[in-house]
């Protein structure tokens, strides 16, 4: 199943959380899109519940069902919680280290920054947005790309990044000093659904 390149404000509607992290989609009309939207009063079953859970984060971090699958079974194979394991190695992409370094605004913005050759990881460039970066990472902007006005305009409205990454924002350059805490991740996400859904 490919990556979904539709209308990201509808499946934000549809999800009910803003996959931007911006805010604006659920601000003027927050229910469900389409014409029955604003009276809906649908009850889920659990494996609906599970399943809008799953694709909640899924869409979140912009990974095609695949790539999801196989990160969830390499959390399984790590010490601790499956679900908080899962969380932190989404979080450790390096498409999702750049939004977060406010390098980009959006998650979407990101991967094509890294795709199109912009980041560097330890001053080497690297295209790959799965990439998973590991604590005491450098990640920059090569050197070419450092007047690029997307990045120049992510960097000054960025006015947060989380405690596990320090950013110099003279250099463009950032660390990704450790791996994250669950409590430094979306607080929306019930991990435990999705652990449940994909163990039926």
């Amino acid at each position: 199943m490919a990556r979904y390149t539709g209308p990201s404000w509808k499946l934000s509607r549809r999800l009910g959380i803003s996959l931007s992290g911006t805010g604006k989609e659920l601000e003027k009309r927050p229910y469900a899109p389409g014409q029955h939207g604003p009276n809906q009063r649908k009850k889920l079953s659990e494996y609906g519940l599970q399943l809008q859970e799953k694709q909640k984060l899924r869409h979140m971090y912009g990974v095609n069902e695949r790539q999801f699958r196989s990160i969830f079974d390499a959390a399984g194979k790590m010490q601790g919680k499956h679900g908080e394991n899962f969380m932190i190695l989404l979080e450790s992409r390096l498409d999702n280290v750049v939004y977060r370094l406010g390098l980009a605004r959006t998650r979407r913005g990101a991967r094509q920054l890294v795709n199109h050759g912009h980041i560097t990881v330890d001053g080497a460039r690297v295209d790959i947005p799965s990439f998973r970066v590991k604590a005491g990472q450098v990640i920059g902007v090569r050197e070419k790309s450092r007047n690029l006005s997307t990045v120049k305009e992510s960097v000054e409205v960025n006015n947060f990044v989380p405690e596990y990454l320090t950013f110099n924002a003279d250099a463009l350059e950032g660390t990704f000093t450790r791996l994250p805490e669950r409590s430094e991740l979306a607080a929306e996400i019930n991990e435990a659904l999705i652990v449940e859904f994909y163990s039926r």
